[in-house]
């Protein structure tokens, strides 16, 4: 399967058309960025790490039965899927809080939550991917009923749940990620995108060490050391 025309460039990967109009490649990226594209950069081997990472992912996943667009790993840096129309709405899953949730409510970083939070961004960049509810996505369109908010919300909490057992036995705590979804060409609703630390806050189980883009966010030293250690950890819970 070879790369046809570029269809999207995002701040992450680059996604190009096959000969099959079913199948798409994205390429991952070297780029960093972070505050809505305010602070830039660039690491060697990020983007092989967050592909390698992100097609464990998707097959744990697949084999716990998420529907998702992967389809294989065809080198360190790309990865065939299925081509889907996005659902421009970004699934936040919070587990610890940290982050934007720490400023917005006052409640102290690292505190464990009483029970997982789900909630909705309104994926546009020109708008700074606000802070929507239910009534809002269905104001916009971006479903078509309730019944499909009601569903991805679901699935976001099952594979929360399957994803924070892989990541405890890989002596990582899953703090908080990012999901996006979208339709497949029999208009099902499936799991899109990366699933990898770009999008995921990953601390060490035992020291509370950042393994994610906050790294980058908040200099605290190399993401790819961190990605990387990441991969190592989640290969060895294979063995």
């Amino acid at each position: 399967m070879e790369k046809r025309e570029l269809l999207y460039e995002g701040k992450a990967k680059k996604i190009w058309k096959t000969d099959d109009p079913n199948l798409l490649i994205s390429e991952f990226k070297d780029s960093l960025t972070a505050f809505n594209g305010e602070k830039k950069s660039f690491e060697e081997g990020k983007g092989a790490l967050n592909n390698q990472i992100s097609a464990i992912l998707f097959e744990y996943l697949q084999e716990k039965g998420i529907p998702t667009h992967f389809v294989k790993m065809l080198d360190e840096c790309h990865m065939l899927h299925k081509a889907a129309k996005v659902i421009k709405i970004e699934v936040i899953v919070r587990n610890i809080a940290t982050g934007s949730l720490s400023r917005n409510l006052g409640i102290k970083d690292g505190t464990v939550l009483p029970f997982t939070l789900v909630e909705f961004d309104y994926k546009n960049d020109e708008l700074g991917d606000p802070k929507i509810n239910d009534q809002h996505c269905l104001i916009l369109g971006l479903v078509k009923e309730q019944a499909e908010l009601d569903y991805i919300r679901y699935m976001a909490r099952k594979i929360n749940r399957f994803l924070s057992e892989f990541y405890d036995a890989a002596g990582l705590k899953l703090v908080d990620f990012k999901l996006e979804f979208g339709r497949d060409s029999n208009d099902n609703i499936i799991l899109i995108d990366e699933l990898s630390p770009d999008n995921f806050r990953l601390w060490d189980k035992e020291t509370n060490k950042k393994m994610d883009k906050d790294r980058f966010r908040q200099g605290l030293g190399s993401v790819v050391e961190a990605y990387q250690e990441v991969l190592n950890r989640i290969k060895a819970k294979g063995k």
